[in-house]
């Protein structure tokens, strides 16, 4: 049996879904948030490393914190959305393959190297990434993505135990008033895919 999205779906989570840069003041819940993981954990990444790490953003002294850290054109934006996340990658994953990757323990030995472990950490957390937007839409939130920041300050003030690497900040919530910039143009097929 072959399962296929609805185009209402499509719709939704690609193409009639935006990044949205107003919210209204409808708050984001932490079960809707659960919800959210919930389907999205299920997404593949590589041994099953799952790096992602998210801090949600509700206070408004966190929000001060972080807004000293965004560019200009950010921070108002992010200081009104209903949620902020943050999202980082795991610099120590690795610690966790043996419960996650069950059937090769040793998995957790081949990232013993730092360098190694840092750029597979951030490639596979910004898969998550994607499927946590994705996962944004699917909740019929929206989200509004962000890599406007000093990431160095974030990861300091966030994190500071230099085991987390800030990827983006994410607002989410409810489309506010003119919520959309006009949509940017996609590159074609062609331009996009080669067959070799």
């Amino acid at each position: 049996m072959s399962l296929v999205l609805e185009p209402a779906a499509q719709d939704l989570l690609f193409r009639e879904a935006r990044t949205a840069n107003t919210f209204t003041d409808e708050p984001v819940t932490d079960d809707q948030i659960q919800a959210i993981h919930d389907l999205v954990k299920y997404g593949p990444t590589s041994m099953n490393q799952q790096p992602l790490r998210i801090v949600l953003v509700r206070s408004a002294e966190a929000r001060d914190r972080l807004g000293t850290h965004l560019s200009e054109g950010n921070r108002k934006k992010t200081l009104a959305a209903p949620l902020v996340a943050i999202v980082a990658a795991d610099l120590e994953f690795h610690e966790e393959l043996p419960s996650q990757f069950p059937h090769f323990p040793e998995a957790r030995n081949l990232f013993a190297d730092r360098a190694v472990r840092e750029r597979s950490a951030r490639l596979n957390a910004l898969l998550q990434v994607g499927y946590f937007i994705i996962g944004v839409r699917a909740a019929g939130l929206v989200a509004g993505p962000m890599t406007g920041f000093d990431a160095e300050g974030v990861d300091k003030e966030f994190f500071g135990d230099g085991e987390h690497s800030v990827l983006a900040v994410v607002n989410i919530g409810r489309p506010g008033e003119n919520a959309w910039f006009p949509r940017s143009p996609r590159l074609t097929y062609e331009q996009v895919v080669t067959t070799v």
